[in-house]
């Protein structure tokens, strides 16, 4: 059953000291407040960084060429290093726990693309049938590139979702011939990517068409490949590993980085992933700090309600207030403030982070809290705010009448 006249003096009291009780709410309002701020915006950036990498696969290795800036047995600094298909079938043969591999070799420039009476301008990519695992294609209709089109030498064409709505429309692409440059390809399929669309507005053609037709040798660009489930370790001994098969295969030192470029985008997802592990742990250090300072606020406040109503407590006991009352009317006033100033911090800091998730900027995305932890957040801060009435309210039962009642 409610007390209505306990209540009613713990609403006088608190109307009574207003400034000293907006004090003590603010302190914990701020610390409920920052805690679920903090959480959102820690969210929101972990999930800006592994936005950045949804177009790749995060176990992927990606070696590019480049140009020696170290002799190396005899042979003069800067040389090119290029990688051919033996490149390509060495890693094939010798790395078994490569499991998706892929060349690229880049047309120069944007190719003039054409269908019917629409002339646009695309870039252009030769690729293996592994690539799609290595980009995150996803076909959407018709099929990828494939090992009979590399063994045919066929001009096959896959579109990304921009390039067929921008040349054929609502129009079924596949099975239609474009012309590239000064080339017809017949297109067999169509993808999508999560890397938006961007990512959406190349074309790929098998990698042996490209070397035939443009290149008239069996050079690649590029070369990229994923390990499986290996872990982050394992993945950086591979990196190594390649490395050094092609200082050996292209006659450099492996010391020397800047003949070959090698992104570990495996390595590199971890190291975001570690980045955010300490971030999460400084984000509730420092909400947890915010939450325990309310608290301490909200006991010194109670110690010194407490003095300031000795006499009135003293003359309570004298007309019979038993020390349980006394306890429970100064826990219930702790608790009242600390409940109602931990609901509107963690209302607050949920609105903010609201109008937050619509920024979409680089690194920061979708911020969002989870209801649960600020839920619990609140209710812990509320039994530590009883917690911390109990010292005052015990104080409060122990008080004498008679020495309470000669008070000042």
């Amino acid at each position: 059953m409610i007390d209505i006249d306990k209540w009613q003096e713990i609403f006088n009291s608190i109307r009574r000291h207003k400034m000293r009780t907006i004090l003590t709410a603010l302190g914990v309002f701020w610390g409920i407040f920052m805690l679920v701020l903090f959480l959102g915006v820690g969210e929101g950036l972990q999930k800006g960084v592994e936005y950045e990498f949804r177009d790749d696969a995060t176990n992927s290795i990606w070696v590019r060429r480049g140009t020696t800036s170290i002799p190396h047995n005899g042979l003069p600094e800067g040389r090119r290093i290029r990688f051919y298909n033996e490149d390509f079938e060495y890693l094939q043969d010798n790395f078994p726990e490569i499991d998706h591999l892929t060349g690229r070799f880049y047309l120069s420039g944007d190719q003039t693309v054409s269908y019917k009476d629409k002339t646009l301008s695309y870039s252009v990519r030769a690729v293996h049938p592994d690539h799609q695992y290595l980009e995150n294609n996803m076909v959407t209709a018709g099929r990828y590139i494939n090992q009979l089109d590399l063994k045919e030498v066929r001009k096959a064409a896959v579109l990304g979702e921009v390039v067929k709505e921008n040349l054929f429309g609502k129009e079924e692409a596949v099975g239609k011939e474009v012309t590239i440059g000064s080339i017809v390809y017949t297109v067999v399929g169509v993808y999508s990517d999560t890397g938006g669309e961007d990512e959406m507005r190349y074309i790929y053609i098998p990698m042996s068409t490209a070397q035939k037709v443009y290149s008239g040798t069996e050079e690649i660009h590029q070369l990229m490949f994923t390990g499986g489930d290996l872990p982050v370790e394992k993945m950086i001994a591979l990196e190594e590993e390649v490395r050094a098969a092609f200082a050996r295969r292209h006659q450099f030192a492996v010391e020397d980085r800047r003949a070959l470029f090698i992104s570990n985008i495996a390595e590199q997802f971890q190291e975001f992933q570690s980045l955010f592990a300490a971030i999460n742990i400084f984000v509730w250090f420092v909400g947890i700090g915010s939450i325990v300072a309310g608290v301490i606020g909200v006991s010194n406040i109670m110690l010194i309600i407490v003095k300031d109503r000795t006499r009135e407590i003293g003359i309570r006991k004298a007309m019979g207030a038993t020390p349980r009352s006394i306890i429970s009317m100064i826990l219930q006033e702790a608790v009242l403030i600390t409940g109602v100033a931990g609901y509107l911090g963690m209302a607050a800091g949920i609105g903010l982070i609201s109008l937050m998730s619509s920024m979409e900027v680089e690194y920061f995305r979708n911020p969002t809290v989870n209801l649960g932890v600020a839920i619990t957040a609140t209710v812990v801060l509320i039994v530590a705010g009883a917690l911390a009435g109990l010292m005052p309210a015990l104080q409060a039962a122990r008080i004498n009448p008679v020495e309470a009642m000669k008070a000042e």
